[in-house]
């Protein structure tokens, strides 16, 4: 079995979707605070505007958490957590609880899971088109 090496995300992609998630609120008119996380779940780099709500960098951490544990944009698991969905029993005694609101998306290269980022203080579907348009820049 052969398999071929994906290059992990860097401190340098991290900082151009931190970069492009913030240009792109701030375009909006919102303050927010991004996460983004390494393949392992490892903190890579986080911004926090002064002028967000304090509450939003744990929001963006555990929205970055979710999309990475589940491989999957949180805004796709919002269904899936309520009663009768596929994850409603999920447990969350997981490091950090996890976070189904729009705005958490995985990061992949060559088809492979590198990280994740978390977008926290805008509305979740505007937390989710910021998150968007910061992973469009590493596709």
């Amino acid at each position: 079995m052969s398999t071929t090496a994906v290059a992990p995300l860097t401190i340098q992609d991290a900082e151009l979707l931190i970069g492009t998630a913030r240009r792109a609120a701030e375009d909006a008119g919102v303050t927010v605070s991004v996460t983004v996380l390494d393949a392992g779940g490892n903190l890579l780099a986080f911004r926090r505007d002064d002028r967000a709500v304090l509450i939003s960098g744990e929001t963006s951490t555990r929205k970055a958490y979710t999309a990475l544990q589940l491989n999957a944009p949180t805004a796709d698991l919002v269904d899936a957590v309520q009663p009768g969905g596929l994850f409603h029993t999920l447990p969350t005694a997981l490091d950090r609880p996890l976070l189904f609101i729009a705005g958490g998306l995985p990061v992949h290269r060559d088809g492979r899971l590198i990280g994740a980022i978390g977008v926290g203080g805008g509305a979740p579907e505007q937390d989710h088109g910021f998150a968007t348009a910061a992973v469009q820049v590493l596709a």
